[in-house]
C-alpha cells in the first residue's frame, strides 16, 4: 500500500512499516526522515514502540497487538497532512566536535588517499576537517555513523580488499560519505585518522554516542593530545 503524498508505506514485518521517501543517497530526504521520525516521537501514540532512521527510510516498529491495518491509517493520514514538513528538522543543538590524529598508523590510507585526489596529505586533512557533517543514520555496526556533508571532490572509492581488522574510532571515507568505526571490525573504507572517543558503550544510555540528526564537525589533533584525551576515556571506563 502506498501513501499519495511525500512517501510509499510499505509492509516490513508483522510489527513494522516503512516509510519509504526515495531511493537515494539524498540530504533534502535525510532531512524529511529525520523530521517524520520527530513528530512520531513527540505525538508518541501509544502503538509506538521504535522508530529507525535510514538514508531515505524509517522504520517504524508498533506494539505487535496493534492491528497493523490501524497503524498504517494512523501513518497514511500522518504523511498526509505533511506530517514531515509540519515539523521542520531541528539538528540538536550545537555541533559535536569529534578529535581526530590523522595520518600514521592510525591513519594509513591518508597519504594513498591525498595523492589518489591530487592532494598533500595536510591539504586533505583540512578539507575533511573543514566539513559540516550530519549523522544520516546509524548502521553496519552497532554506532557507526553514516555522516553526510562530505566534500564531493573527496569522494573515494572503497579498498579493493577489504581489511580483516580497523581499529576502533577509526576515522574513513567510503564512497561520498565518511564514518567512524565505532568497535574494531572488518572494513573497506580508506582510513585517515582515528578518534580517541568511544563511540560505542553497551552500558550507557543511549549506548551510542552519536544520534541521527547530530552536527558533526573534525578537529585535527597531535599524537600528545590524542594520548591525553584516551587515557581520560580509560580512566572514566
Amino acid at each position: 500500500m502506498t501513501s499519495r503524498a511525500a512517501c510509499d508505506i510499505e509492509a516490513l514485518a508483522d510489527d513494522a512499516w516503512l516509510l519509504r521517501f526515495g531511493d537515494r543517497i539524498d540530504p533534502e530526504l535525510n532531512a524529511a526522515v529525520h523530521a517524520m521520525a520527530a513528530r512520531l516521537r513527540a505525538l508518541d501514540p501509544p502503538w509506538l514502540r521504535d522508530v529507525v532512521p535510514a538514508f531515505a527510510s524509517l522504520a517504524v516498529f508498533f506494539d505487535a497487538a496493534e492491528d497493523p491495518a490501524r497503524v498504517h491509517a494512523a501513518l497514511l493520514e500522518l504523511v498526509e497532512d505533511g506530517g514531515a514538513s509540519a515539523l521542520p528538522l531541528r539538528p540538536r543543538d550545537g555541533v559535536i566536535e569529534i578529535p581526530v590524529l590523522y595520518g600514521g598508523e592510525h591513519g594509513p590510507d591518508l597519504e594513498a588517499s591525498a595523492a589518489e585526489l591530487g592532494l598533500s596529505p595536510r591539504e586533505l586533512v583540512v578539507r575533511h576537517s573543514a566539513g559540516d557533517y550530519t549523522v544520516a543514520m546509524i548502521g553496519f555496526a552497532p554506532g557507526f555513523p553514516y555522516l553526510s556533508g562530505l566534500d564531493p571532490a573527496l569522494a573515494l572509492p572503497r579498498l579493493a580488499t577489504p581489511r580483516a581488522r580497523v581499529a576502533a574510532g577509526s576515522v574513513a571515507i567510503g564512497g561520498a560519505q565518511t564514518g567512524i568505526y565505532p568497535r574494531e571490525s572488518p572494513g573497506g573504507w580508506r582510513l585517515l585518522g582515528r578518534t580517541p572517543w568511544p563511540l560505542f558503550d553497551p552500558r550507557r544510555e543511549p549506548p551510542t554516542r552519536l544520534q541521527p540528526g547530530d552536527r558533526v564537525r573534525f578537529r585535527a589533533i597531535d599524537a600528545e593530545e590524542f594520548a591525553r584525551l584516551a587515557s581520560r576515556q580509560d580512566a572514566a571506563s
